[in-house]
Parts: structure tokens; sequence; C-alpha cells
């Protein structure tokens, strides 16, 4: 199951749709395929991390920083999912949302790996506009890859999937607010 999600993944990745016949389309493939946030969590505490070091950490303390990130770390992944059926519905696709859920879950997985990778470069040293550049590139990919798992899975069309991205990046803010007032920032 998590091999199929993360192949299925990759090959969405590169613009394949086939990659969704790899992901489970039922409501427990769904459920299972939260096990991306777990996959993840290791690389959203270094980017986490990463962005501390150069900005000398949470202003309330190291702890109450990271439970703050954790928590919101839990309710936007959650959040997302939940938040997206009543949209799925609004266009018709009830039926394919947990195929979506999935596919949302995992492709997560290569966007944090992109984000990773993209962000380490720039705290080795990397000039800071060609890190500012390559960190604008990953955003841009990854919001890509979030519209196209969206128009691809619930087979919508690309204006409906963009609405699915806003969504995603509304909660973010929300959740990110939400936790930078937790933590003190």
């Amino acid at each position: 199951m998590i091999e199929a999600g993360l192949r299925g993944a990759l090959l969405l990745a590169r613009g394949r749709v086939d990659g969704l016949l790899l992901m489970e389309g039922s409501p427990a493939g769904a459920g299972r395929s939260f096990w991306a946030a777990a996959i993840c969590l290791p690389a959203f505490l270094a980017l986490r991390f990463l962005a501390w070091s150069g900005d000398g950490g949470p202003e309330l303390g190291l702890l109450r920083g990271l439970v703050a990130e954790l928590i919101g770390y839990a309710c936007a992944w959650v959040g997302f999912a939940l938040l997206s059926l009543p949209l799925a519905e609004a266009a018709g696709r009830r039926a394919e949302w947990p195929r979506f859920v999935a596919a949302w879950n995992w492709t997560n997985v290569v966007q944090y790996l992109v984000m990773l990778a993209l962000t380490v470069p720039a705290e080795l040293g990397l000039p800071p506009l060609l890190a500012h550049g390559l960190g604008l590139a990953g955003v841009g990919y990854a919001l890509w890859l979030e519209w196209f798992a969206a128009r691809s899975a619930l087979r919508i069309p690309g204006g409906m999937a963009a609405a699915f991205v806003v969504l995603d990046l509304a909660l973010g803010l929300a959740v990110g607010g939400v936790v930078g007032r937790l933590s003190g920032g």
C-alpha cells in the first residue's frame, strides 16, 4: 500500500495520470493514505529547524514552537481532506473524492522532498538570488502538482482544480497564522 502510493505519486509528479491507478479509490484506501503524513513528518521537521536556524527559533521557546508546529501540521493535513469534501460534492465528484485524498496525501511526499532538496542548498551558502529562485520554483512545482492531482483524480476542469489549491493555501495561511501566534512568532 505505501509502496504503491509512493510509486503513484512519483508518476503523478511527472505528469502521468496513470499514477492514479496505483492509488486506492475507496474510503479505506483514502484513510490508509494518511500514512503519507507520517512519512513526511521528518522532512517537515527538517524544514522547520532549517527555518528556525536562520531566524533564531521560536520566540517563546523551542518546545512551545515545536508543539505548536506539530499541532498545526496535523490540523492542516486532516483539515484539508475534510474541507475538500464539500468542494468535491459541489463539483459533483463525491465518488472520486477518496482517490483524490489518496493522491493528495501521497503527492505531498514528493512536494516535501522537493522543498527539502531546494532548501538545503540555500542553507549551505547558495547565493541568495539563486536560493530564492530555487524556492520559488519549488513552490510553483508544488502548486502545479496539487492542481494536477486534483484535476486528474476528480476529473474536473483546471479552474475547478485551482479552487482546491486555493482552499489548501487558505487553510495553510490560517493554520500558519495560529501556529505563529501560539509559538510567539
